[in-house]
């Protein structure tokens, strides 16, 4: 699937929960299906500046030159918020990550019932794949 039509699906299944307390239970649930993250990368130099809880993101670059994710956080919402952007963004080229337009994020109603440091939080996520599929990119233009 696309990225768009990731995100799309993402949209769909958001639509049919009208209530914010059921939204934000379904982010918690995808936060708890997020595979565990090896205890060897919460270090502080994948530790995410910026975010109100301790989020941890790892790139590895893959054979196929596709970037594979792993995260991790310490709360419950912000670890299901890092779900749905590994959903989105894991296994892609860097030039797909670079080039995606995270429109899901809006489209959900998620920007507007974050609160200011969680939303703060978001960017800074979304800014730190984004660096790492620019070095890696970078990487094998050289």
């Amino acid at each position: 699937m696309s990225i768009n039509e990731v995100q799309d699906e993402i949209i769909e299944e958001f639509a049919g929960l009208t209530d914010w307390m059921d939204r934000y239970a379904y982010i918690i649930e995808l936060g708890g299906q997020l595979p565990a993250m090896e205890e060897k990368y919460k270090v502080p130099a994948n530790l995410i500046e910026g975010c109100q809880s301790r989020v941890w993101i790892e790139a590895q670059e893959q054979a196929d030159g596709k970037i594979k994710f792993e995260a991790d956080s310490d709360a419950m919402i912000v670890k299901g918020i890092v779900a749905l952007l590994m959903r989105v963004l894991n296994d892609r080229t860097p030039q797909e990550i670079l080039d995606a337009d995270l429109y899901f994020v809006d489209r959900i109603g998620l920007k507007d019932h974050l609160s200011p440091t969680r939303s703060n939080g978001l960017v800074a996520m979304v800014k730190q794949i984004r660096l790492y599929a620019l070095a890696f990119k970078a990487k094998a233009e050289a």
